[in-house]
């Protein structure tokens, strides 16, 4: 049993990228469907969908992963900060800005998932999910 389902979330895309891997396999919550997709409109991911073979007990999310011209990491690193054992809140006058703004940093708020940049601009706060540059 898995006792954070977010964090094996971004190990599996973390280990995916490092080895060049075209798509991943997740399975699949909302809150992980959410995760990929504002991971898809932020542009470090190029696709995602939810799959469910005939073999298969339950849905998986099936993210195709991003690479640069030359083959180069567009995920350079990703990093969970909220666990289970520790959550970070933070106002949204204290939302990091993750290099220099060039990074992203994932806000869970009131009004779902949102980037750094968006939960500034609302004016809300919340747990900061991970942050991925």
């Amino acid at each position: 049993m898995l006792s954070d389902p977010i964090a094996d979330m971004l190990t599996r895309i973390r280990n995916a990228t490092r080895t060049f891997k075209e798509t991943v396999d997740i399975p699949a919550s909302k809150f992980k469907e959410q995760l990929a997709h504002l991971l898809v409109k932020e542009g470090f991911v190029t696709a995602v969908e939810r799959v469910r073979d005939d073999g298969m007990k339950f849905d998986v999310l099936r993210v195709t992963l991003r690479y640069g011209v030359k083959r180069e990491q567009v995920i350079k690193h990703i990093e969970r900060i909220s666990r289970p054992g520790r959550r970070a809140y933070v106002s949204h006058e204290n939302l990091p800005r993750i290099q220099r703004g060039l990074g992203l940093a994932v806000v869970s708020t009131s009004k779902g998932l949102l980037a750094d940049r968006d939960a500034r601009k609302e004016g809300v706060g919340g747990e900061v999910v991970c942050v991925l540059w």
